[in-house]
């Protein structure tokens, strides 16, 4: 696994996260890994104005982890980290392609759930849409669990993407710290 430096994002990231969160989950590029969703949807994961919005939210942080070694600055993934009532959400998870299956993103989550901790939560939980059942499966192994809840996907908001097909929907993941 790379060595990897975290840091808060700024808004001098944001074109380039906004790159990275794309590359890995939508267009052709996001087929080079596995966290693809071009299955499932088409159209942006985010844009430019969804990741400032993330940089200064109240009680968020966009945690960004950059390679340290030969390509030094090069941001590698990125997380949103923000406090809720009694738990942090955990979201915006974003690898590149060309770093999957490395290490990095366990990396990232290691370093999202101490920061968790830190802030005092005792519980860090995500949405992951329901019909991922292998990147579902990812977070199990690494201690989320099901809970049972359901959120619908905002269809007909195309900040979030161009739906194929008719039944998706969000399952919430939850692990205690």
């Amino acid at each position: 696994m790379p060595e990897l430096t975290f840091r808060d994002a700024t808004f001098s990231d944001v074109d380039a996260l906004v790159g990275l969160i794309e590359s890995a989950y939508r267009g052709d590029a996001s087929r080079a890994g596995w966290t693809t969703e071009a299955d499932l949807l088409a159209g942006q994961r985010t844009d430019p104005e969804g990741v400032r919005e993330v940089i200064v939210a109240p009680g968020s942080r966009l945690l960004v982890a950059e390679q340290a070694a030969a390509r030094s600055g090069e941001i590698v993934a990125c997380c949103q980290l923000q406090k809720r009532e009694a738990y942090v959400y955990f979201g915006m998870f974003s690898v590149s392609p060309s770093q999957q299956g490395a290490g990095v993103g366990k990396a990232v989550m290691a370093e999202a759930e101490r920061i968790a901790r830190e802030w005092g939560a005792e519980e860090i939980r995500m949405t992951v849409i329901r019909q991922r059942e292998d990147l579902i499966a990812f977070y199990e192994r690494r201690g989320f669990r099901r809970t049972g809840r359901f959120e619908p996907f905002p269809y007909g908001d195309e900040r979030f993407g161009v739906p194929l097909r008719d039944d998706l929907e969000f399952a919430e993941l939850a692990k205690s710290l």
